[in-house]
């Protein structure tokens, strides 16, 4: 059987949860542990030297990054995934590759900035995060999510029209993350609302709220990862994002 490494505290890796649940893909979950710093062990290097999840280990073969996970499953299984996930369409699917393209340097990496600095920078570093670095990096959020909303959504159901695609599965879980955090990113924001609302409907409620149960009671995370030791790796990394 497929395996898939994951930790659900990560966004693209409930993305490829999320999907490969809701089409009926059948996979093993393997939980890498990012609080208590699994993706370092020998065995976990031995799947990828990037130490990164998600990844996907079908038979012999070895596939890291979500959106070419994704986009793989899409089509190992397109006799049954249902085509508005990743459509033939050559327009329909350059939309869903537009966004996916767009959101790397955007929402994933204005909405993990927030969830950084407000959930973990202040167990990694031992104090609060500068106020204007938190405030800034909310500024920078929102108005990703305005131009989420301007020009990806506009007044469609979803991302590429009126069916869901790949493109809204990882919107959601990168918009899910600074909500996690405490912050409620979809205050003010109807149009955001009924599409999270349509996102959850069309992959079903129980298994959305599956997927982000973890990160919806993140303040458990810090407490393990003290426990982990590795604290005083991941402060360089910081220091050097943030300060």
């Amino acid at each position: 059987m497929m395996e898939l490494y994951l930790d659900l505290h990560s966004q693209p890796c409930r993305s490829v949860f999320l999907f490969a649940k809701a089409v009926g893909i059948p996979f093993e979950f393997k939980l890498v542990d990012l609080a208590t710093g699994q993706q370092y062990s020998e065995e976990f290097g031995k799947i990828s030297i990037t130490r990164k999840v998600p990844v996907m280990k079908d038979g012999s073969f070895i596939l890291t990054e979500s959106v070419a996970i994704l986009k793989y499953l899409v089509q190992k299984y397109s006799s049954s995934v249902a085509e508005h996930w990743y459509p033939a369409d050559l327009q329909q699917r350059a939309r869903v590759n537009e966004y996916l393209s767009w959101q790397h340097m955007n929402l994933r990496a204005h909405g993990s900035k927030v969830f950084l600095l407000r959930t973990l920078f202040p167990v990694i570093m031992g104090s609060e995060a500068p106020k204007e670095k938190v405030d800034a990096a909310v500024d920078d959020l929102n108005q990703t999510l305005n131009l989420l909303e301007a020009k990806f959504l506009q007044n469609k159901p979803f991302i590429i029209g009126d069916k869901i695609s790949l493109a809204d599965l990882v919107a959601i879980v990168e918009i899910m993350q600074p909500v996690g955090s405490g912050l409620d990113v979809f205050q003010g924001r109807p149009k955001l609302i009924a599409w999270r609302e349509r996102v959850k409907k069309e992959v079903g409620e129980k298994l959305f709220d599956e997927a982000h149960e973890v990160i919806m009671k993140v303040s458990s995370l810090p407490q393990k990862m003290q426990n982990s030791g590795d604290l005083e790796m991941l402060k360089p990394k910081l220091q050097k994002l943030f300060i």
